[in-house]
């Protein structure tokens, strides 16, 4: 495994500190108009996704992750499943406001 090394800010006076940029990864911070538990809802037929919430449908995608930072944001990371990942999110839930690094 190839080493990968990143950037994580020492958070001086910043709220939030800066984004981490690992090599071959991309980073989208979205803010949803709604809660993640409501978007969960998505997902009723956990049969039929093979998944029952959006964290699970997000890192059941290959080298992709979501992490919840508060009820309607996230931070999603994928090496290279963005662009899909992306337009899935923009299709399919409200989002407010996203940012991608």
């Amino acid at each position: 495994m190839p080493n990968r090394t990143g950037q994580v800010a020492d958070g001086k006076g910043r709220k939030g500190g800066q984004a981490m940029n690992v090599a071959g990864y991309q980073t989208l911070i979205v803010r949803f108009s709604e809660p993640i538990k409501a978007l969960d809802g998505i997902f009723d037929d956990a049969e039929a996704w093979g998944v029952d919430t959006l964290k699970g449908w997000i890192d059941s995608y290959e080298s992709s992750r979501f992490t919840a930072i508060d009820s309607h944001t996230a931070v999603i990371t994928s090496e290279y499943n963005m662009e899909c990942l992306r337009k899935w999110l923009e299709r399919c839930t409200p989002i407010a406001e996203k940012t991608e690094f």
